[in-house]
Formats: structure tokens, sequence, C-alpha cells
């Protein structure tokens, strides 16, 4: 007896069903592991905790997790799920032996002060950098002489920036705020501060009306101040020139 051919059945392409939400198992994970971490963190540090998470931590669904991290956030304020897990990555990734190490941004930054400092040790025992280099600036002077009284400024502007950086960063890792988007932040706010401490000490200076009173004094000051408030600096420019381009948008 013949036999009808089967035809073979098509693949479900269909969504996987979800219970009736859209929020996927995987996010109802990062919701449980992320209230963990808060909870430890607040246990940890003590904070205190709104009672009313009570009534959401031991249920599974969506909203009662959703309302549970929500309150969580609130107390555990200025941190953050993200800051935590950082922090805590940071800590886990070294041994007890590099101790200094357990934040790479603290460390880098404290090796970048040891070395502007070094900069500006070496560079002001030259002989080159005085009062009279120091009154020529980048216009008039030159060679060997130029590059040490440039570098003897950027130092003094790095450290001005370092000087505030390290403060920031102490408060930030004692109320754990850092995330990791604070190392790309803080390098580029370090270049524009020894940017900034150069414009303010090689060019700003150049409209003193008596160049006699630009003296070594005068200009480790503005490179200091430059490194110090970069991005108070760079806000007063970035007003300048929206408001000359006001100008010419209103005029045409």
């Amino acid at each position: 007896m013949a036999t009808e051919p089967t035809t073979p059945k098509k693949a479900d392409t269909s969504p996987p069903k979800n219970n009736g939400t859209i929020i996927s198992d995987a996010v109802k994970a990062e919701l449980r592991e992320e209230i963990n971490s808060m909870i430890s963190f607040a246990v940890f540090n003590g904070t205190i905790i709104n009672t009313e998470i009570l009534n959401g931590i031991n249920n599974d669904d969506v909203e009662s997790l959703v309302n549970t991290h929500n309150l969580l956030c609130k107390n555990i304020a200025p941190a953050t799920p993200k800051s935590i897990k950082y922090i805590r990555t940071c800590k886990q990734d070294v041994t007890n032996n590099m101790k200094l190490s357990k934040i790479p941004l603290v460390r880098n930054l404290i090796i970048l002060s040891i070395l502007f400092l070094a900069i500006f040790i070496l560079t002001g025992m030259s002989a080159d950098v005085n009062d009279d280099s120091l009154d020529k600036g980048i216009m008039e002077n030159e060679g060997w002489s130029l590059l040490l009284n440039l570098a003897f400024l950027s130092s003094i502007a790095g450290l001005g920036v370092l000087f505030y950086l390290l403060k920031n960063v102490t408060v930030a890792v004692k109320n754990s705020t850092l995330v990791p988007e604070d190392n790309i932040y803080y390098f580029a706010l370090i270049v524009l501060g020894v940017i900034s401490g150069l414009i303010l000490s090689e060019i700003i200076s150049f409209y003193d009306k008596d160049p006699n009173s630009i003296n070594l004094f005068s200009k480790s000051v503005l490179a200091l101040i430059g490194g110090f408030s970069s991005d108070a600096i760079f806000s007063v420019l970035q007003g300048i020139i929206d408001r000359i381009k006001a100008i010419f948008i209103t005029s045409s």
C-alpha cells in the first residue's frame, strides 16, 4: 500500500513567548543582580534601606523588581549600580601585593602627578629657565631654552589640573561614584588643563602693558590657574565663540 509523501514542517520563526511581557529573562536577571549588589553595598556601608523593598524583594514579577530597584537607587545615591560594580571589579582584579592599583584611575593620576612634579623640578634647576627667558615667551625665545620653558610651564599647569582632579577622585572613591567613563573624561581634562595653562601664561600675558611685569612668579601663577580651572577657561572661551557666532547668525 503506497503511503502519501509527508511535507516537511516549517521552522517556527515566531518570536519566543515571554509570558505576556516584553521584558526578557536576561533583563530580569540583571535587575536581580543589581538589587543584590545595592543591598550588599547598603549593608556594608551602613546605609538605611527603605523597608518598602521588603514587599517586592521576594517577588519575581517585573513590576516588583523595577519598584525595588528604583527604591534602592534612591537609598544608595549618589552611588549607582554601575559605579558599585565598577569599583568592586577593580578591587577584585588585583592581588593583595598591588593595593595601589586597585583603582586604575587613582593609580594613573598619582603617577602623572609624580611625573609632572619631576619635570617641574628638573626644568626649574636649568639655567635656561629664568625671568629673562620667560619674559621672551614663545615669540622671541627659541631652541633648547624655549623647550625647557614650555616644559616648565606645562608641568605647572599639569600639577594644577591634577591637584583639582585628585581632590575630585578622592571624593568619588569615598562616595563610590566612579564609572569607567571617568577614565576618558579625566585624561581629556588633563590635556585641556595643560593647554589652558599655556594659553594663559604664554598668550594672554602678551597683552600686559608693562613687559617687565611678566616674571617667573606671574607666569607660573597663570599656568597654575589655567590648569586648575581648565573647565572654567573652556566655558569662557566657548561663551565668547557662541557670542561671535550669534552676531554673524543674526546679521545674516
